[in-house]
């Protein structure tokens, strides 16, 4: 029961409680029980009926001991007894008045007759009074237990009685009684609810068994009842309002962790609703008509909710951080508990929480290279080419790129570059990816075809957005790596798991989006191009991914073994008839029919062809010749590219 009150008891309280207990009687909060006190009168009468002056001898000693005017008490007793000597009434009033004035022994000894005398509940909660708070002198243990359980017996005869329940709380905190206590207390505020000591005594009960929030109430309460604010003051600044603040505190942290965690569950909830709106969106639209209002009003929501679970990224970081240091601190403070610090494991927690801390801020402010893939394509170095796009671009019905961007592999895709405004008012630099190893090949109307779907992109402002997507995969990814080198990319750290969630989360929300993306740029090449050109070139860019990178890969190991430079990789010998034929086209067939996934950015390459095929094309498509027909000097070119790759690798073996 001690706890945090034992301070609090030891400094103010008890001097306080002690002070209530002066009188007899409970006049100190309400005015003496004027029926008991006829009775002492009449007792009196009959005891001395020769010396009727004598009652009023006893009422002014009485009066005077209520006003705390001792000497005159003392003197009024003593006349009582000197004509009555075993009337117990005046010799408890007068030991009461001895102690009081400093005879705490002459005072016991007056108190301890009475009470022989006749062991009526006054006497020994008068007894009991001395024998516990015996002046400015400390009693014993001894004198302690006898005093409870003198005021035990008085407190059960009279169980509402303010002053005997009053007595009997103070002795049993002085003894760590909790049981009588307890009961004290339970009894005090049942009958006297209204009373200073009631709310005091329940305050004291629940700072005891750790209830800092009713401590607190209870105590303020005693205050508006009369309770001196220097005692409640030393009561709270014992520990009980910080202990109020820390609780506080803890249920709002889980509430907001609670909010959090829901957060992220409706995160993953709608993004599985949208990504199963989009399928079938996809399904039972008309691809032969514009985008249906559904279809627009789905991109619209499905671009804000990307938005906002990348801000919801940001908000997660520092609830995070905090469950991370709460973890490590809760952890530690049970091993001083349990009395034992493991100290190399604590040091482990809080080098590897400080860590954390240190990445995930500093991954906020890492810059990323944020430097344009390739080399620009000069227009004289392929006018056809760019003679292309521009009609491409007018067929689309949309502004031709500005920019072309050439690269090794065999990558096609288009971005822009600009601020946001320029992004959100068409104005930003059009910019398009075509990777050379891509071309070996490929004919011109399908080459028409898989950059009018490009076009697509730009004209449903596909990449006119997504910044705060980007921005969040960047951040997360070098929150990943920052941890990874750091050695914190382990099970039991927070951050890491958390990393791991809401990049499924996210990745599962912004994908969803991207597939619809595709597939309506997908319709815009089809209306334009036809599904065969459309499905042509697509299977031509997917055939030649997986073929460049396996004839590249062999030719990179033939020179590195004979110690040579490598030759044009855009002029090797195809697969075809190899020994390999077989092992290319099994990789390149499972691309093409695998199932589409939530995990995938785009619809599979089969799901894009059976959607293709619903469109209508009626159109006449130009003629048809190899897209390196386009180039002013192709041998230039992929040579220039093939001595790129062979620079990389040899700066990577190096």
């Amino acid at each position: 029961m001690r706890s945090i009150v034992t301070r609090f008891l030891v400094l103010s309280l008890l001097m306080f409680l002690a002070s209530l207990a002066i009188a007899q009687t409970p006049q100190v909060t309400n005015p003496r029980d004027q029926a008991k006190e006829k009775a002492i009168w009449e007792e009196l009468e009959k005891a001395a009926p020769k010396a009727p002056l004598l009652v009023e001898s006893f009422k002014a000693a009485t009066e005077a001991l209520d006003k705390n005017d001792f000497p005159t008490a003392i003197q009024g007793f003593e006349t009582v007894l000197q004509a009555v000597p075993d009337f117990d009434a005046a010799q408890r009033r007068l030991g009461l008045a001895l102690i009081e004035s400093g005879s705490v022994i002459k005072g016991t000894e007056l108190l301890e007759t009475a009470y022989a005398r006749n062991a009526s509940p006054e006497n020994s909660g008068a007894l009991a009074r001395a024998l516990a708070f015996p002046g400015d002198q400390t009693a014993s243990k001894t004198n302690q237990k006898r005093a409870l359980e003198l005021v035990n017996g008085a407190a059960r005869l009279h169980p509402p009685d303010v002053y005997y329940q009053s007595l009997r709380a103070q002795i049993a905190l002085t003894l760590d009684d909790a049981l009588a206590f307890r009961d004290a207390q339970e009894n005090l505020l049942r009958f006297h609810p209204d009373l200073m000591q009631a709310h005091l005594y329940t305050a004291i009960r629940a700072a005891g068994d750790s209830d800092w929030e009713k401590a607190e109430a209870e105590i303020k309460q005693a205050q508006a009842l009369g309770l001196p604010d220097e005692v409640v003051q030393s009561f709270l600044d014992s520990g009980v309002h910080t202990r109020v603040q820390v609780w506080h505190f803890f249920y709002w942290s889980l509430y907001l962790v609670g909010a959090w965690l829901v957060g992220l569950v409706g995160l993953f909830v709608l993004g599985k609703l949208f990504s199963n709106l989009t399928l079938r969106s996809i399904e039972e639209a008309d691809p032969n008509g514009a985008a249906s209002d559904k279809e627009v009003s789905l991109r619209s929501w499905y671009r804000r909710l990307i938005n906002f679970a990348g801000v919801y990224y940001y908000i997660s970081l520092p609830i995070v951080i905090f469950l991370l240091l709460a973890v490590v601190a809760s952890i530690i403070y049970g091993f001083l508990m349990l009395g034992r610090i493991p100290i190399k494991l604590a040091l482990i927690l809080v080098i590897g929480a400080l860590v954390t801390l240190y990445h995930s801020v500093r991954s906020l402010f890492i810059k990323i290279d944020g430097a344009d893939p390739g080399r620009a394509l000069q227009p004289e170095e392929a006018p056809g080419l760019w003679e292309l796009t521009r009609e491409v671009a007018q067929a689309v019905g949309t502004r031709p790129i500005d920019e072309i961007r050439i690269t090794p592999g065999c990558d096609m895709a288009v971005y822009e570059k600009g601020s946001f405004r320029d992004k959100l008012h068409d104005r930003a630099k059009r910019i398009l990816i075509l990777g050379a190893g891509a071309l070996n090949g490929m004919q011109q109307n399908a080459f028409r075809a898989v950059l009018a779907h490009e076009y697509g992109h730009f004209s449903h402002r596909d990449t006119a957005g997504g910044d705060v997507a980007l921005r969040v995969e960047q951040d997360m990814s070098k929150f990943a790596i920052s941890m990874a080198y750091a050695g914190q990319a382990v099970w039991y750290n927070i951050a890491y798991q958390f990393l791991r969630i809401y990049h499924f989360i996210f990745r599962r929300l912004s994908h969803g989006a991207t597939r619809l993306q595709e597939v309506l740029a997908d319709r815009v090449a089809v209306r334009n191009y036809g599904a065969a050109a459309f499905e042509e070139g697509l299977r031509h860019v997917i055939r030649r991914d997986v073929e460049f990178e396996f004839v590249a890969s062999r030719e990179i190991e033939a020179a590195q073994q004979a110690q040579r430079s490598l030759n044009n990789l855009y002029h090797l010998p195809d697969v075809k008839g190899s020994q390999d034929e077989t092992l290319i086209e099994d990789s390149i067939n499972k691309v093409i029919t695998r199932d589409t996934t939530e995990d995938d950015t785009h619809p599979s390459p089969v799901d894009r062809f059976r959607l293709a095929s619903r469109i209508a094309f009626n159109k006449i498509l130009p003629p048809n010749a190899p897209v390196w027909d386009l180039f002013a000097n192709r041998e230039a070119l992929t040579t220039e590219l093939s001595a790129l790759i062979d620079q990389r690798v040899r700066e990577a073996t190096t």
